[in-house]
């Protein structure tokens, strides 16, 4: 009986792994607006009612997914803090690479401002603990990584520091999606202009270094 029962609940956890590879996939070559239950349905090859089998709504299916993209996001920031003990210099490196993996993964950008517009209330009855508990830590770790190198640096209130630059820095990144900037002309309109991908990178860059106190 015990087998049976191991049985079943390694087959229910491969599919749940299919079900959020087949979304992170779609979130990636489509955005989240395409990524509908039943194009992941098919993606997978099943019948999307099972879908809610496994997930208690949509926005669970999509949180979790989430959560694959703030993974690979601590994995950099980890590998920086290998790299150098000095903590300006991680604080510098840090938003390079959270800028490099927001501008190749603009799908990310998406999840992390729809997640942040809501509710926390709203968001919480619509989650099982489970997806909730693993949203919280993967995002309190991107998010207390840069607060613990924050306050290395001296920064003021380094908590709520942190929160804000996150959330700025996943504003001027979609600057890159977008590929243009609004700028007043001296005719008194305005005119779209040119925006690359590294001048976004270095505006990144520049508002997070301008949270380190002047000496």
């Amino acid at each position: 009986m015990a087998t049976i029962q191991q049985s079943r609940a390694a087959s229910r956890r491969a599919r749940e792994r299919k079900i959020v590879d087949a979304t992170r996939a779609l979130f990636d070559e489509r955005g989240t607006g395409d990524a509908r239950i039943e194009r992941i349905a098919r993606r997978v090859g099943i019948n999307k009612a099972l879908i809610y089998r496994h997930f208690a709504s949509k926005e669970e299916l999509f949180a979790l997914t989430t959560t694959r993209y703030l993974t690979e996001i601590n994995a950099l920031l980890d590998a920086v803090e290998q790299q150098t003990g000095d903590p300006a210099e991680r604080l510098r490196r840090g938003f390079e690479a959270f800028a490099d993996y927001g501008i190749a993964h603009p799908a990310f950008l998406d999840c992390a401002l729809s997640l942040l517009r809501r509710p926390a209330g709203d968001l919480r009855a619509e989650v099982s603990y489970a997806v909730w508990l693993r949203l919280g830590q993967t995002v309190g770790a991107c998010i207390g990584w840069l607060a613990d190198v924050l306050r290395e640096l001296g920064t003021a209130d380094p908590d709520k520091r942190a929160n804000q630059l996150y959330l700025q820095a996943i504003g001027v990144l979609h600057l890159a999606r977008s590929g243009v900037a609004v700028h007043p002309n001296s005719r008194g309109t305005v005119e779209a202009v040119p925006v690359s991908h590294d001048e976004v990178r270095a505006a990144c860059v520049q508002l997070a270094l301008a949270a380190v106190p002047a000496e």
